[in-house]
């Protein structure tokens, strides 16, 4: 059935999906079609199940159709799905969302985390009057043309060198630099004076592989950003709210001026945000001349899911406690069995999110996780999603734990990696 359904969905869609890596094409055979899902478990069209970690990448930390989050979805969406219009629901995310992120003082709901990241870009050109921005080899802000250089996710996957369709006079104005190499940022400053109007950053990595900051790296980027009268933009759209009841700026203790979310705060609905400083925002129309618009943005079903969402992890006093313990369970439980059959990999972890990289030496940046061995990643993934474990299907993307995991689930897991990982010697 999923063969069928592949057959027909590639006469309507290119290569039969609607994003490039639920293809299938870096690992080899065919994506399954999801018809269900429910806590940890994923159930494909032939009725088979998986515990799955790619939690629709990333927003279902309470796991699949959390009661909660259903309930509220269903009883807005009874009162209409769209208006176009303010509505309360806003106001009450918003003020969940600052309560998380005292760094974001102000904010703009949309619909994507591509449209968050592009337009806290645009602001940061708005506000500065400059136009040139700083991003790392490998990261991944979304499809914008501006931030689609040298980009990591699906484009890493696939293998991509260069994006047609991105004109040479956009890509110029976009200044590539390795991440965890504060140097090369300093370098950029020195050679651009007064011209660059932000470094946009994953403050940790998840779309080349989870890949956290060197001691002190955020910090020399804070200041190096408020020294050049630059904004700092933390793009934290997949690790907002999976390692605190905030985010690495909260950890970290480094203010970004502007601050990219999604994933998580739209509870699996369509719903991201960019916001920060209130002197930035107020640069936004109506009440500046930065404009930016959208008919869905603030969508009410949207806003319900991610209240009920916050709420949820917030009114949980060791939520965090039992979701860390239990990804750093499966972190080193599969680390430890990579190593008792003999093959070399490397495991990094942020909070709930982790890639093991099938590389000897550690990962740091992305050219360290271009020397994984994707090949043999495509045989790991195949044969865990033949045990019955759902993982992302690239080798530099993360796997995600839900709060819906259970100490089973991650015990079967790492059954499965040792009995998989004895194959592959």
């Amino acid at each position: 059935m999923n063969s069928k359904a592949l057959e027909a969905a590639v006469k309507v869609f290119p290569g039969g999906v609607n994003s490039p890596v639920r293809a299938f094409k870096s690992v080899g055979g065919n994506p399954i079609f999801i018809s269900r899902a429910a806590g940890s478990r994923v159930f494909d069209i032939e009725g088979r199940d998986y515990i799955d970690y790619v939690g629709s990448w990333g927003p279902m930390i309470l796991g699949h159709a959390d009661s909660d989050v259903v309930e509220a979805v269903c009883h807005t969406a009874a009162d209409g799905l769209s208006f176009g219009a303010p509505t309360e629901g806003e106001t009450v995310l918003a003020s969940l969302i600052r309560e998380a992120f005292p760094v974001i003082e102000r904010m703009r709901f949309v619909s994507s985390g591509t449209e968050a990241t592009m337009s806290a870009v645009r602001l940061a050109r708005g506000f500065t009057g400059r136009p040139l921005i700083i991003k790392c080899d490998g990261a991944y802000h979304g499809h914008a043309d501006s931030l689609l250089v040298n980009a990591g996710s699906g484009v890493a996957t696939l293998a991509i060198p260069g994006c047609p369709g991105i004109p040479e006079d956009i890509a110029r104005n976009t200044l590539v630099v390795p991440f965890n190499d504060a140097a090369a940022v300093e370098a950029c400053f020195k050679k651009h004076p007064g011209q660059i109007a932000g470094l946009i950053i994953e403050p940790v990595c998840g779309n080349m592989g989870v890949v956290n900051p060197a001691a002190g790296y955020l910090e020399k980027l804070q200041k190096l950003c408020a020294d050049n009268g630059s904004l700092l933009i933390f793009d934290e759209v997949m690790t907002g709210f999976r390692g605190c009841f905030g985010g690495v700026s909260n950890l970290s203790g480094v203010k970004p001026d502007l601050t990219c979310l999604g994933k998580v705060v739209g509870g699996g609905m369509p719903l991201a945000v960019y916001g920060g400083r209130a002197e930035i925002m107020g640069r936004i129309a109506p009440e500046g001349p930065v404009y930016q618009a959208g008919t869905l943005s603030g969508n009410p079903v949207a806003v319900a899911a991610g209240i009920a969402t916050l709420r949820k992890i917030k009114a949980d006093n060791g939520f965090y406690q039992r979701l860390l313990a239990r990804s750093e369970k499966l972190d080193k439980g599969l680390a430890a069995a990579a190593t008792e059959a003999g093959i070399k990999v490397t495991g990094n972890r942020f909070g709930s999110m982790l890639t093991m990289f099938f590389a000897a030496e550690p990962v740091t940046d992305y050219d360290s996780a271009k020397k994984s061995d994707t090949q043999l990643f495509a045989r790991w993934f195949r044969e865990m999603l033949a045990e019955g474990i759902y993982l992302a299907p690239s080798q530099f993307e993360a796997a995600f734990v839900s709060i819906a995991h259970t100490e089973a689930d991650i015990d079967r897991t790492l059954a499965a990696a040792r009995s998989v990982f004895k194959k592959l010697r």
